[in-house]
């Protein structure tokens, strides 16, 4: 749906013109979409006022499965406002979840559907469904989420270059916020974004070519961006190169962001089990101070029965792994970083045209994507997290189960103290 023109909002919605939807985030007449996210600039139709806090006692759940050997003393405050009730079981999109093949030829109803036999570039329909949910974060504590098909993050899409996209955006009825795509694997304004804009109830559609190979993000970009982009709105969209990727046994789907809420960034996640529900911050946002760092959506995501090489089958010794890692951010930088295996192959910032062997630790820009490759060679659990140590913490942490016999002449333990438990 096209700026210049949004009306019919239903359920006593205002009507909005260009002109003061823009004033309505802040931006002017030629402004950016960046634009002042201050206090007098938001929207009245976009979040409350801040909540007040209030201290409660609460037990707190360990860190993430072997991300810390010590975890933070527990000191828990709990929201004023009481943990509503969940509109979705599960928030976290599973790592495994990812099309097994750039071949299908439709994506709908949560689904990869008609894969066809290739035999140059093809078309891909891909639809996808904005919704507003409630989740728990962490047990007892709950997070308005905005989300594709809601999840976070929301579906990959799998194509190659020269593939064309016929994209179809659809807002939920129940939205409260016109929401957009801006897919940074499309040349093109706004990488579609300012041709997305769809009110609730509304759908859009975009076509378009993948004229590039990568490892691309995409996010909402409907004003403000970065409070649409802070709620989970976000995903991959990987475009190979016109022969394909090399064949692995396993490959994953990972995104690592932040959220930020009243609660401010000093405690650890496990601090704020049964914390009520946390209303988003704009001040912590703007200060870069996270409550939560997580990979797929919430805390302990990929760890205990959801861990890689648990949830979706085994991962025996000798086999390879592939992972898909994207950080939105909205503020930080990723040192990724598997323990106790090291990087065969990296793509470079998503490239598929530049790559390093041999890597212990990769970055990740904000807005930016990696590919890893690794063959797993000796039987454990493997931890995922990003290097900026203190950030387990806050939720950014997960594990690889590897099976297999012990194989001494790589990896062989003499001696050691039992004190881990």
């Amino acid at each position: 749906m096209a700026r210049d023109t949004i009306e019919d909002w239903t359920d006593q919605r205002r009507q909005l013109s260009r002109r003061a939807l823009l004033r309505g985030v802040g931006i002017g007449a030629g402004g950016l979409v960046l634009a002042s996210c201050s206090a007098a600039a938001k929207p009245a139709w976009t979040f409350g006022p801040a909540k007040a806090m209030a201290a409660s006692s609460v037990a707190p759940t360990a860190v993430a499965n072997q991300a810390s050997d010590a975890s933070p003393s527990p000191s828990a405050v709990a929201s004023a406002e009481p943990a509503r009730a969940a509109t979705t079981d599960e928030i976290s999109r599973h790592p495994s979840e990812l099309p097994d093949s750039a071949d299908y030829a439709l994506y709908a109803d949560g689904s990869y559907q008609d894969r066809q036999p290739r035999t140059g570039p093809m078309s891909h329909e891909v639809h996808f469904t904005t919704r507003e949910v409630v989740a728990e974060v962490v047990p007892g504590t709950t997070m308005e989420y905005w989300t594709f098909d809601g999840r976070v993050p929301g579906p990959m899409i799998r194509a190659r270059v020269g593939d064309r996209i016929d994209f179809f955006l659809k807002n939920d009825p129940t939205s409260m916020m016109p929401h957009d795509v801006d897919f940074h694997a499309v040349t093109g304004p706004g990488g579609g974004a300012v041709r997305l804009d769809t009110l609730p109830g509304n759908e859009s559609e975009l076509r378009v070519k993948l004229l590039n190979p990568g490892i691309f993000i995409y996010h909402c970009a409907f004003p403000d961006v970065p409070t649409h982009i802070s709620h989970g709105m976000y995903g991959l969209v990987l475009v190979e190169p016109e022969k394909g990727l090399p064949p692995v046994d396993h490959e994953y789907y990972l995104m690592q962001s932040e959220f930020y809420t009243d609660q401010g960034a000093t405690k650890a996640y496990s601090e704020l089990v049964n914390a009520g529900h946390l209303a988003f911050s704009m001040a912590n946002a703007n200060e870069e101070r996270p409550t939560f760092v997580v990979l797929n959506g919430r805390p302990e995501s990929i760890t205990g029965d959801r861990a890689l090489g648990t949830f979706d089958g085994p991962i025996q010794v000798g086999e390879t792994v592939r992972l898909f890692v994207g950080n939105i951010g909205p503020n930080l930088v990723s040192s990724f970083h598997v323990i106790g295996e090291i990087f065969d192959t990296v793509y470079v910032e998503g490239s598929f045209a530049l790559e390093n062997q041999s890597v212990q630790s990769t970055l990740i820009p904000c807005g930016g994507a990696v590919g890893v490759e690794f063959k797993v060679q000796v039987p454990g659990t493997y931890t995922i997290l990003d290097h900026a140590i203190f950030r387990v913490h806050k939720g950014v942490a997960g594990a690889l189960v590897v099976q297999g016999d012990p194989v001494p002449d790589i990896y062989d333990p003499v001696k050691f103290d039992e004190i881990r438990g």
